[in-house]
């Protein structure tokens, strides 16, 4: 296959670099070599007391491999994807080299075209309900990528999920090295990474039905409700193994361009993730084998902010 020129490949990285990342850290590299593109993790970013695996920034380096495939199916030549190709560098996350040439898709050209648009909005979502057809094609978009998204159905099941995250809340906030490490992602200043306070949704109140961090300083009026009865849906993988985490990570991305291209807003809940116990709980709650590796909340919302990002000359490396 005929390589990839130098323009093609900075373009997967810069696509690469607007995927989601916890606490927007941002933990990945880019290659670029040989006519083809590497994602590599940045272990220097990884999280180190709400990351101490590396789940996070191997679920956000499957997210950044996804934007990168969709700039290069762009182009008229799909990547082969390898994931975990070379066992002597733990870091190499995958390696998108040229595979026969084919127009690009439909839904490759709309989804690369919401890349820019798609971020995490943290303010409360609209009451309208998200259309059947619309949770169809997330269920789909999921499905597409080898993962599942389970959609939380009736109060039953949403107070369920509330109990769980609320719990797994409250484990992270005693432990002051997470609070510290929190504190010291969020951005007053024109950082390039982080998140800014101006990103961040009302202050939580003890009424709250889901748990939410404390980015900015913003009150809302005192017994107002965040939402009522907001969507959300649990996204998982076969397994828990470190090329499980990736495919997660790539099924993420294609949910939440999904959703962007819909019109719709989300975020994301990880504090059930990042505490083993409730993970565990959540699996047993949803019935499945394979555990979940992110929670999301889908809605209508007003439009937001997206979050920095470093320059992509920062993250490609020789």
């Amino acid at each position: 296959m005929k390589p990839y020129g130098e323009a093609d490949l900075l373009q997967a990285a810069e696509a690469g670099i607007r995927a989601p990342s916890l606490l927007n850290s941002q933990p990945w590299l880019f290659r670029l070599r040989a006519g083809a593109v590497e994602i590599l993790a940045d272990p220097a970013r990884r999280l180190a007391t709400a990351d101490r695996a590396g789940w996070a920034v191997r679920i956000a380096c499957g997210a950044a491999t996804y934007n990168a495939r969709l700039a290069l199916a762009t182009t008229g030549t799909p990547p082969d994807v390898l994931l975990h190709p070379d066992p002597d560098q733990p870091d190499l996350i995958a390696r998108l080299a040229p595979g026969p040439r084919r127009p690009p898709t439909y839904t490759e050209r709309d989804l690369h075209a919401v890349i820019a648009r798609r971020y995490s909005n943290r303010s409360p979502f609209w009451p309208n309900p998200v259309p059947s057809e619309v949770r169809v094609r997330l269920i789909e978009a999921a499905r597409s990528e080898s993962a599942w998204l389970d959609m939380l159905v009736g109060m039953t099941a949403l107070t369920g999920f509330a109990e769980i995250a609320q719990s797994a809340d409250r484990v992270l906030r005693r432990d002051v090295h997470y609070q510290s490490e929190m504190i010291g992602w969020t951005r007053v200043d024109a950082a390039s990474d982080g998140v800014p306070v101006t990103a961040g949704g009302p202050l939580p109140e003890p009424q709250d039905l889901l748990p939410q961090r404390s980015f900015g300083d913003h009150r809302r009026a005192p017994g107002r409700d965040f939402e009522p009865e907001p969507l959300i849906a649990i996204l998982g993988a076969a397994g828990d193994r470190q090329i499980d985490q990736i495919i997660a990570g790539q099924a993420l991305q294609k949910v939440l361009l999904t959703a962007a291209d819909a019109g719709l807003a989300t975020s994301m809940i990880s504090q059930p993730i990042e505490v083993p116990a409730a993970r565990d709980q959540l699996r047993r709650s949803l019935g499945r084998s394979g555990p979940p590796q992110i929670a999301l909340r889908i809605g209508f919302g007003s439009p937001g902010r997206p979050t920095p990002r470093r320059d992509v000359e920062d993250v490609i490396i020789d």
